[in-house]
C-alpha cells in the first residue's frame, strides 16, 4: 500500500541542519509541496540527536514517510532510522556526515571552534556569530550577496540557548555506520562540490556503504547547497521521491 492513500504519494519530512529552519527547503516546497504532504521539523531545545529524532517521529502524523536531512538533519534522519526503521520509506542525506566526535586533538579542536562561536553568539548576538560562521558555509561566489543575508537572517532567528543545545547534540553524536549496510529504501546522498564542512569524499564514502544509494554533487555550491543551488537540489529530491513512490506502490 502507498504510504499516503489520500494523495497516492509518499509524505516527506524535511530536517534542517544546525540553527536552520524552513528556509533551507523553500524552493522544494514551492515546487513540490502542493502535491505532497510534508513536514519541516523544529527541534526546539532538544540537546541530543536521539531526542531530536524522537520528537520528529512523535510529530509526524503518518505511519510511513520519506525523510530528507540537511547537515545535522542528516544525522537526525539516521537516528530516526535507528529508532523506527519501519516508518522510513526513503532517506536523503545532504551535506552531512557520519563520524562521531574524533578522539584527541581533532575532537578538541572541533569543540573549541563550536564553543568559540557560541561565546560570540552569547556576547555579541546571533547576527554577529552568523556573519562570522557563514563565511565557510557558502561558496565564495555568494559572499556579499542576498543569499548570504538570507542565511544570516535564518540563523539569527534562533537563540544562543538553542545553539548551545544543538552544539551539545552534535558533540555527543555517535557513528551510525552500523546502520548503513542494512538500508533497503531508496537513498540519495548528495552535497555541494565545494562543501568545506562535509566534503565530497565524505559523501562518496557514505554512499559506498548504502546498497543502491544514488550519489550526486552540485557544482559551485558549498555546505548550504539547498539554498545555493535550489533548482538542482529540488530536482534531486523530486527524482528520489519518485523512486520512493515506486517502491511504496
Amino acid at each position: 500500500m502507498p504510504a499516503n492513500d489520500t494523495l497516492g504519494v509518499t509524505p516527506v519530512v524535511l530536517l534542517p541542519g544546525l540553527l536552520c529552519d524552513q528556509d533551507v527547503w523553500l524552493d522544494f516546497i514551492g515546487r513540490h509541496g502542493a502535491g505532497r504532504q510534508h513536514l519541516v521539523a523544529d527541534y526546539g531545545h532538544a540537546d541530543s540527536l536521539s531526542a531530536m529524532a524522537q520528537g520528529v517521529l512523535d510529530r509526524a502524523p503518518w505511519p510511513r514517510f520519506a525523510v530528507a536531512g540537511h547537515s545535522m538533519g542528516g544525522r537526525v534522519a539516521l537516528e530516526m532510522l535507528r529508532l523506527a526503521p519501519q516508518r522510513l520509506a526513503g532517506l536523503a542525506l545532504l551535506d552531512t556526515g557520519i563520524h562521531a566526535l574524533r578522539p584527541g586533538e581533532a575532537g578538541e579542536k572541533e569543540k573549541a571552534g563550536r564553543y568559540q562561536l557560541l561565546q560570540l553568539a552569547e556576547t555579541q548576538g546571533m547576527r554577529a556569530m552568523a556573519r562570522a560562521w557563514v563565511q565557510g558555509m557558502i561558496h565564495a561566489r555568494f559572499l556579499g550577496t542576498g543569499l548570504e543575508d538570507q542565511v544570516v537572517q535564518m540563523l539569527e532567528r534562533k537563540t544562543p540557548d538553542i545553539f548551545k543545545a544543538q552544539i551539545q547534540a552534535l558533540l555527543g553524536r555517535r557513528d551510525p555506520t552500523d546502520l548503513l549496510g542494512g538500508i533497503r529504501v531508496p537513498t540519495l546522498v548528495a552535497c555541494g562540490e565545494e562543501d568545506q564542512w562535509s566534503p565530497w569524499a565524505q559523501h562518496q564514502h557514505i554512499a559506498s556503504l548504502i546498497p543502491g544509494a544514488v550519489l550526486e554533487a552540485y557544482p559551485e555550491a558549498g555546505h548550504m547547497a539547498p539554498m545555493e543551488t535550489p533548482e538542482n537540489v529540488s530536482g534531486s529530491l523530486a527524482r528520489w521521491l519518485d523512486r520512493v513512490d515506486q517502491a511504496e506502490a
